[in-house]
């Protein structure tokens, strides 16, 4: 999902860092973006639901229609909605090669797989919104592993957003990861109050 909007004027205006540079950028204006930022207040349940669901959104750059999907499918399980959306969310493809340290940014993790980079138990898999199942290898396909930004991976040169979640076994030399099983909400780092999500939905 390709956003014209600069990613740090995006990241101040939802009050999250989407990457890297992004962060200091953050640090140094923490008010959303305009002439008027400083002043600016969430005056409204609405405001304050609208915003929860699009920072998610922006966590895992999906559009509104691929959003809705995945809400609808979570309603569907047992449990809390709210955690199985996240959960669902972050079963994605994409999302799982940012976690794995094979990408610096979610914008990177989802060219990788687009550009048919990245394998799915020996099948080359070109969709971010590839659901990835418990027990399923992912890989750098071979004819991509000599690329600058594998080479980079490879070096632990993207890891550094602390401890590799929980829920995979990853091998960076071999440029490859496993999800072992689902994840639980509380290990997954997106930050959202995905109750508030759940009740924009419900609206």
């Amino acid at each position: 999902m390709n956003q014209s909007r600069p990613k740090v004027k995006k990241s101040r205006a939802l009050g999250i860092a989407l990457t890297p540079k992004a962060v200091k950028y953050f640090e140094q204006r923490p008010y959303p973006p305009g002439e008027h930022g400083r002043g600016r207040k969430q005056n409204s349940d609405y405001k304050v639901r609208l915003l929860e669901k699009q920072r998610l959104r922006a966590q895992y750059d999906i559009s509104e229609r691929q959003m809705a999907r995945a809400y609808d499918r979570a309603r569907k399980t047992d449990g809390k909605t709210g955690e199985a959306l996240v959960i669902e969310l972050e079963r994605r493809l994409d999302a799982l090669v940012l976690r794995s340290g094979l990408a610096r940014t979610i914008y990177q993790a989802r060219q990788m797989v687009v550009h048919g980079h990245i394998s799915v138990n020996d099948r080359k898999v070109d969709k971010p919104s590839f659901r990835v199942s418990p027990g399923d290898v992912v890989m750098v396909r071979e004819r991509s592993r000599s690329k600058h930004p594998f080479q980079v991976a490879r070096e632990g040169g993207y890891d550094t957003e602390g401890e590799t979640p929980r829920y995979l076994e990853v091998n960076l030399p071999a440029l490859a990861f496993r999800l072992d099983r689902d994840p639980n909400r509380k290990e997954i780092p997106v930050i959202c109050d995905e109750q508030l999500v759940v009740e924009y939905y419900a609206r």
